[in-house]
Formats: structure tokens, sequence, C-alpha cells
């Protein structure tokens, strides 16, 4: 049986940048490079390879080199994420607070600091977007939760009142968001709550597709703003 692979297009300013993270895809044989066309839409880039000799194709990542976050990072990541069926995953070499939760809000799938992208961590990445996952740093969670953490006193201490959930939220789900905050996995979640990975997979699903979260970073950001952990 054929592998499936991910399509993924590579995009960055720098030629050399753009090089480095060919380089270090292009002999994964779970990955497939394509040249970004442009108006075509990811599913459509992904039909084109299916069916090749090396395996079928399936998903679409935009990878994306970012070495500073301005207007034309911003509008290059908007353009990507636009057509609803690509993922994306920022490679970049900082980001501040107000960045991040831009970065979160678009819906990008992946981050990973351009010191730490290894080829191992890369491709981790990439499958993590592909499957529909989310993929922080460790650094980076805690700094969005602070900032969340700050947004949230701010407005509850404009208002006088006690900031009060607007839509509801299951135990379980609130569960698997905190343990998620706490920086586990799927595979940890699934073991410290007693359930199966397909069912965590799913209870994240079914939230994100209720509240329209973009994925388990902006969840977490959600849980954290509406009160609920």
């Amino acid at each position: 049986m054929l592998e499936k692979r991910v399509t993924v297009t590579v995009h960055a300013s720098d030629p050399l940048g753009r090089a480095g993270v060919v380089s270090h895809l292009q002999h994964q044989p779970s990955v497939e490079i394509v040249e970004d066309q442009g108006g075509a839409t990811a599913r459509e880039r992904a039909e084109e390879g299916r069916g090749k000799d090396s395996g079928e194709t399936v998903g679409t990542v935009a990878v994306t080199l970012v070495e500073r976050f301005d207007e034309l990072a911003a509008a290059e990541l908007r353009r990507l994420i636009r057509g609803g069926d690509q993922r994306v995953v920022l490679i970049a070499r900082d980001l501040r607070e107000p960045e991040l939760m831009t970065v979160v809000e678009y819906g990008v799938r992946a981050i990973l600091w351009r010191h730490q992208a290894t080829p191992q961590r890369l491709l981790r990445a990439v499958q993590s977007a592909a499957r529909g996952e989310g993929h922080l740093p460790p650094d980076l969670i805690s700094r969005l939760l602070t900032q969340v953490g700050q947004f949230r006193r701010s407005a509850m201490a404009s208002t006088s009142v006690a900031l009060v959930p607007t839509v509801g939220m299951a135990p379980r789900e609130v569960d698997v968001l905190r343990l998620i905050a706490d920086g586990l996995d799927t595979r940890q979640i699934s073991e410290k709550l007693a359930y199966s990975e397909r069912t965590v997979k799913n209870v994240l699903h079914a939230l994100m597709t209720r509240l329209q979260l973009h994925n388990r970073a902006h969840a977490v950001a959600y849980a954290l703003r509406e009160g609920y952990i």
C-alpha cells in the first residue's frame, strides 16, 4: 500500500531561506513539495499530485518563513489561509505578543522558531498541520496564555462585572482544553482522561466547529477569555 503524502508549498521572501526549508523537506518520503500556483486552490494543487507513483497525496500545507511580522507578512498569511482548505505552518524569527494573537486568530496551524526548525521538527509541524492539529513551542503557549489572561483581566476591570461565558462548553471540553493549556498532546490527554485519542480529537473538532475556532491555541484562548479555564 502506497504511503499518503502531504503536499507542501514553501513561501519566503528570502531565496536562501526558502532553499533551506526546501532542503529540510525534499527528502522526506511523506512530503511532496510543489510550486505555489497563485490562483489555484489548495485542493486543486493536491489533486494535481494525486496518483503519482511515489504515493497518493493528501491535504495541502503551506510553510511560510517570516523574518519579521509586518504588513507584507500579514497579507501573505491572509492570502495563504483565504481558501480555507490549506493549513499554514509559520517559521518565525520572533513574534511579539500582539503579533502572536494575530497569527493565531488568522488560523495558522503551527509555529516554529527559526533557530529550532530542524528537519525533524519541521516535519512534525507539517504532519500536525495536515491532520488539523496545532503545533506550538512551549514558550509560545505560555506567552499566549499570559496575554489572554491580561486581556481578560483588562475586560473585567473595565466593566467591573464578572466575566460570564457566552456560549456553553461541556465539562469534558473544558477538561481537554485545560490539559492542552498545560502543554499535553493528544496521546497524553487521552491517557490522562482515560479517553481514546479519537475521542479527544472528536471533542476538539466538535468544539472548534461549533464555536468557529481555528485551532487548539485559538480554542484555549477562547476558553480563557470566556472564563472556562
